[in-house]
C-alpha cells in the first residue's frame, strides 16, 4: 500500500494530525499499538474549557467540566470558585478514538492492535515495517513518515541508547468509583496538592471524572533533593489522599496506570530527519514539565506540522528546518521558564518555602489563578505577592496604631 503520510501513534497529537490532513485530501495511516483505547487510558487530561472550540471538539469526549480549583501545601488551603464551567476533563479513551474516528470519516485508514518496527529509505518514499497481532510482519510505502509516540520517541531514535539526556518526570493515578456524597465534594473541582507531605519532589491531584469515579494522582521529578533524602513509593501517597485527606473507608479501584515523561530541556529534540520524517507532540517535548499539560499542546504542535507537511507533500519545500524554528518560537520562552520553575520547586526549595509561596496565592483572583496554572502567565503571581506584602503592612500599621487606618 502507498500512503502520503503513515503517523506511528493514536495519541492527541497523532490523531490531530491524521484528521487534519486526511480533511484535505491526503491519503493516510495512523498507527496504533493498542488494540483497545481504552488500552492507553493514561492521561489526567485537564483542560481549560477554550480547547473544545480551538480544536473543534464534542462535549462526548469530556469526562467532566469543572468549575472550581483548589490548592493545598502541607499547611496551606486555598479555593477559588467560578459560577460558570472553567475546563474540562477530558475521557482520554474517548478523546483519541473521536479523532481516530474523523481520520476514517475523511478517508483516512486507523490500524490498531498494529506495532511500528522500523523503516528504510527508498529514494524518495520510505517503507514502513508493522506487526498486528497474529499477523505476518508487512511494509507500506510512504511520502512522509510522522513520530508521534511519545516519550518513546520510537522513529527519532532506532534505539534506547541513543537517546541524550532528558528531565525525567514519573507518575501514578488511581481511578476509582466512590459513593454519591463523597463524590459531590469533587465533582466541579480541581484540586492540586503540593509540598513534603502531599507529594515529595513533585505534585499530586484530584480530577473528576463521570459515573462517580474520581482520579487521584501523584507525580515527581527525578533528581536529588537538599532537604529530601529518602521517599516513599508514589503509591503511598496517593493512599495517604485518599485515607487522611479525604477520608474514604469506602471506594473501588477501578484502574491502576503509570507513566513517564521525558523532556529536552531548551526544546533540543530531534525534530525531523531529512528528507521526509519528522516528530510532533511529547516527541518534541510540547508537554509543561512544571505541570505536565499536554493535550493543548500536542494538538497545537501537530496544527503547526501539519502547515510545514503540506507544504512538502505539494513540493513547495523540501526541508523541515522552518518547522523547528517555528515551534521553538512558539514554544521555548515559556516553556524554559516552566523547566526551570519545576525544578527549583520540585528539586530545591524545602517545605515552608513551599508553603509560602502557596500563601501568595490567596490574593489572585480566580481569573489570575487560571492564568498562572494554564497559560503560564507567571507575571500574574507577583499580584499575589503584592497582596501578600500588602497585608503584611497592614497588620504591621495595626499593630503599631490600632485606632487608625493605613492611608
Amino acid at each position: 500500500m502507498d500512503y502520503d503520510v503513515v503517523i506511528i501513534g493514536g495519541g492527541p497529537a497523532g490523531g490531530h494530525c491524521g484528521r487534519l490532513l486526511s480533511e484535505k485530501g491526503y491519503r493516510v495511516l495512523l498507527v496504533e499499538q493498542h488494540s483497545s483505547w481504552q488500552d492507553n487510558n493514561f492521561s489526567s487530561a485537564a483542560s481549560p474549557l477554550e480547547i473544545l472550540e480551538q480544536f473543534n471538539l464534542p462535549e462526548t469526549v469530556v469526562a467532566r467540566f469543572w468549575k472550581n480549583i483548589e490548592i493545598i501545601s502541607t499547611s496551606i488551603h486555598h479555593f477559588w470558585s467560578s459560577p460558570q464551567p472553567l475546563g474540562v476533563v477530558f475521557d482520554f479513551a474517548k478523546l483519541r478514538e473521536f479523532l481516530a474516528a474523523e481520520v476514517l470519516r475523511w478517508g483516512g485508514e486507523v490500524r490498531l492492535g498494529c506495532r511500528y518496527l522500523k523503516y528504510q529509505q527508498m529514494e524518495d518514499k520510505l517503507t514502513v515495517f508493522l506487526k498486528s497481532k497474529g499477523e505476518e510482519i508487512e511494509t507500506v510505502n510512504t511520502r512522509l513518515l510522522v513520530d508521534a509516540t511519545g516519550y518513546a520517541r520510537a522513529v527519532m531514535y532506532k534505539h534506547r541508547r541513543e537517546k541524550p539526556n532528558f528531565l525525567k518526570a514519573v507518575g501514578i493515578e488511581y481511578l476509582i468509583a466512590v459513593p454519591e456524597l463523597d463524590y459531590q465534594k469533587y465533582q466541579d473541582n480541581l484540586v492540586f496538592f503540593l509540598g513534603h507531605k502531599w507529594s515529595p519532589k513533585g505534585y499530586s491531584w484530584i480530577f473528576p471524572m463521570d459515573n462517580q469515579q474520581l482520579k487521584i494522582g501523584a507525580a515527581w521529578l527525578e533528581g536529588e533533593h537538599p532537604y529530601i533524602s529518602e521517599v516513599k513509593p508514589l503509591k503511598s501517597y496517593i493512599t495517604q489522599i485518599i485515607q487522611t485527606y479525604m477520608n474514604l473507608s469506602k471506594y473501588e479501584i477501578i484502574d491502576i496506570h503509570g507513566s513517564i515523561l521525558e523532556y529536552s530541556l531548551n526544546l533540543q529534540d530531534i525534530y525531523y530527519q531529512e528528507p521526509n520524517i519528522i516528530a510532533i507532540g511529547d516527541a518534541v517535548s510540547t508537554v509543561n514539565f512544571l505541570g505536565g499539560e499536554g493535550i493543548r499542546y500536542a494538538m497545537k504542535g501537530a496544527e503547526i506540522a501539519c502547515q510545514y507537511m503540506e507544504e512538502y507533500l505539494q513540493g513547495k519545500s523540501s526541508s523541515f528546518a522552518p518547522y523547528q524554528q517555528r515551534m521553538q518560537e512558539y514554544f521555548q520562552p515559556k516553556w524554559n521558564l516552566s523547566a526551570r520553575l519545576s525544578r527549583k520547586v520540585y528539586l530545591e526549595y524545602s517545605d515552608a518555602r513551599i508553603d509560602q509561596g502557596v500563601s501568595y496565592l490567596k490574593y489572585l483572583a480566580t481569573q489570575d489563578i487560571i492564568d498562572v496554572l494554564f497559560y503560564y502567565k507567571f507575571e500574574k503571581y507577583t499580584k499575589g505577592l503584592g497582596g501578600f506584602l500588602l497585608g503584611k503592612l497592614r497588620q504591621w500599621w495595626h499593630r503599631i496604631f490600632p485606632s487608625q487606618k493605613p492611608e
